[in-house]
């Protein structure tokens, strides 16, 4: 059933077109991603999408009675507002159909008539429809999982990310036929995006979302839409075999127009020696020729990133931590902790947010002290600190005054070195992009120029705090070859756990209160060690019926039936062999050995079984309470 069309619309500012006479569409279940460049046009395709962007030609349609619900890059709410207020007046189906019954509840018990009788039975329906009655429980259990816990506080005193969690709450308490999502892991820790994950899974909605979470959008997504050089490409399949899919495209491409070229070459000989009487046969060989040259010069010249900057040299003393303890209030982040880092370390931060990670950083950089301990740099140490809030650019400065500021010659190594100019357009930053001004730069171009300011001063120790947020996926699989050949130290806090199994060594995991845990793996690694020391934890409360005493209280259940005693020791066995079933399962997913069918059936099945782990657990848990 198709929800949504799209034909032939177009969308320019000025002379930069970013897409022209591009249609698809949306059917019922459909979960697809949006790939393109940064600057070319995605954000703006989903305002159009939700009519607060009018393309210049083309027409959106949609089904009759159809719900979308959008979370944008920077949700804009009334600052003197608190969170309940904007949830109470967000401008939503769901809240409009609650309101409504609310409202013939009301009309109803002040006047019983046959009008106010049949608005109550309508509203009633309409709150079967939408699944609407456990409003009030789905907004707590999504709230508290996005760490939204304060109601009374005022919006103006939020952070960005915590904005953007608040509308990603709402998007999904919507209950949409179709969900817009443009780059909705940014500013979520990982354990809110493993829950996303699941939750999108599980769910039949309309899905279109732009995203740069590789493990996201490949486990998530069944269609990639793909804009390039204005046009745009369908692909059926997840994003491991658009990857696939787009080579082969590009190879076939590259194959025709070299062959153009080489017919061209041929028919350009001949058009020369041709004599000046045109026959209707060499008319028609030269209309040929013309359609051969305009295929042969069908080749665009691609932008390449191209991240390359000479490292300062390093000494022997990297960097020192010595029992060093850190609070603010009652919240620890340091406790006592000690490290010796070392050349060429890779460490990966991971943690929910609120953990301290960026505190700990701006203790490395000495931003802030210590309340205890030493914190001791090496002598040669040059840092590089990439903020997750990015930094304040002058609006009305131009992309290359930006770089000026910092250097006019930038040395890259060897002796060799670039201008300023030069250097802007390694990173993407074309001539005349550099002249234009700040304000004229999309999220992500903003982030690359951001990138570029910190690349700029050579350091030897990079410091990466959520570096992947607004990037598009060809500028971060820049960057990841840029780091894996970068010789300094790097430390990387990153929700993007592709982005860590493939840069980092070994990872600091902050588990509140103080407690940093280093543990030798990759992110996969050790979310795979943690689950399984999860299910033993599991499996120690099955063997031990004495973990949790009841106290018995009159008038209250205080043993489990028959049944109810059945139930309790399949369980567990259940569990168990649910466990074994996803593990096998994730093994084969990352083994790059299934084709896309078959990939799509088993990240199908992964995402019910984590909802059956789950919901069986916690039944568990419940008759474990009445065992004696």
């Amino acid at each position: 059933m198709n929800y949504l069309s799209v034909e032939n619309i177009s969308k320019s500012y000025g002379e930069k077109t970013l897409f022209e006479n591009i249609s698809f569409g949306l059917n019922k279940g459909d979960k697809v991603a949006l790939v393109a460049n940064n600057g070319t046009g995605k954000s703006t395709l989903l305002k159009i999408l939700t009519g607060s962007e009018v393309s210049d030609t083309g027409t959106v349609s949609t089904r009759s009675e159809i719900n979308i619900s959008m979370l944008s890059q920077e949700p804009n709410y009334d600052e003197d507002l608190t969170v309940l207020e904007v949830i109470n007046s967000a401008d939503t189906g769901l809240v409009e159909v609650i309101n409504d019954y609310e409202n013939a509840v009301l009309r109803q018990s002040t006047s019983n008539s046959n009008e106010n009788q049949r608005l109550l039975e309508e509203a009633t329906a309409q709150m079967d429809i939408s699944n609407a009655w456990d409003y009030e429980r789905r907004l707590k259990q999504i709230l508290e999982r996005f760490n939204i816990v304060n109601l009374d506080q005022k919006i103006g005193t939020l952070s960005g990310g915590q904005i953007k969690r608040l509308s990603l709450a709402l998007a999904l308490l919507d209950n949409p036929d179709i969900l817009l999502l443009d780059e909705p892991t940014n500013h979520l820790d990982i354990d809110m995006i493993e829950w996303l994950e699941k939750h999108l899974q599980n769910t039949a909605i309309t899905l279109l979302m732009v995203t740069h979470d590789r493990y996201f959008l490949d486990r998530i997504c069944n269609h990639i839409i793909e804009i390039s050089e204005g046009k745009l490409y369908y692909h059926k399949g997840n994003y491991s075999y658009y990857l696939e899919k787009k080579s082969e495209r590009e190879e076939v491409s590259r194959v025709e127009i070299d062959k153009a070229k080489k017919l061209m070459k041929k028919e350009l000989d001949w058009i020369r020696r041709m004599p000046k009487a045109r026959t209707t046969k060499s008319k028609a060989r030269i209309d040929s020729f013309h359609r051969t040259k305009d295929k042969a010069n069908s080749g665009v010249v691609q932008d390449e990133l191209k991240l390359g900057v000479q490292m300062s040299r390093v000494g022997g003393k990297i960097l020192e931590m010595d029992n060093v303890s850190k609070r603010y209030g009652d919240t620890i982040i340091l406790d006592g902790f000690d490290y010796m880092f070392k050349k060429g370390e890779r460490i990966g931060f991971v943690g929910k947010n609120g953990a301290g990670k960026s505190s700990f950083l701006n203790l490395i950089i000495q931003d802030q002290q210590p309340d205890k301990g030493n914190i001791i740099s090496g002598e040669t140490i040059v840092y590089g600190y990439y903020k997750q809030e990015g930094i304040t650019i002058n609006e009305s400065q131009t992309v290359l005054e930006v770089v000026k500021e910092i250097a006019e010659i930038i040395p890259t190594g060897k002796g060799n070195s670039l201008t300023a100019s030069q250097f802007l357009q390694h990173f993407m930053f074309p001539p005349k992009v550099q002249n234009d001004y700040v304000s004229k730069l999309s999220g992500g171009e903003r982030r690359r120029l951001y990138l570029l300011t910190v690349l700029v001063r050579n350091p030897n120790f990079l410091i990466l705090d959520e570096p992947t947020n607004d990037l598009d996926l060809i500028t971060l699989n820049k960057l990841e070859e840029f780091l894996e050949g970068f010789k300094g130290c790097l430390i990387l806090v990153s929700h993007d756990r592709y982005f860590l199994d493939k840069l980092v060594d070994h990872l600091f995991v902050f588990e509140g209160d103080g407690k940093i845990k280093d543990y030798h793996s990759n992110y996969t690694e050790y979310k795979f060690l943690k689950d399984e020391k999860d299910r033993v934890e599991r499996a120690k409360l099955s063997d031990n019926k004495e973990v949790k005493k009841i106290v018995k209280q009159p008038g209250k259940k205080t043993k489990l039936t028959f049944h109810e005693k059945k139930e309790y020791e399949l369980l567990m066995n259940d569990i168990e062999s649910l466990e074994k079933e996803k593990v096998d399962l994730e093994e084969k997913l990352g083994s790059g050995e299934a084709d896309y069918e078959e990939l799509e059936k088993m990240s199908t099945r992964v995402g019910e079984l984590i909802e059956l782990i789950d919901n069986k657990t916690m039944r568990w848990m419940e008759l474990d309470e009445y065992m004696s």
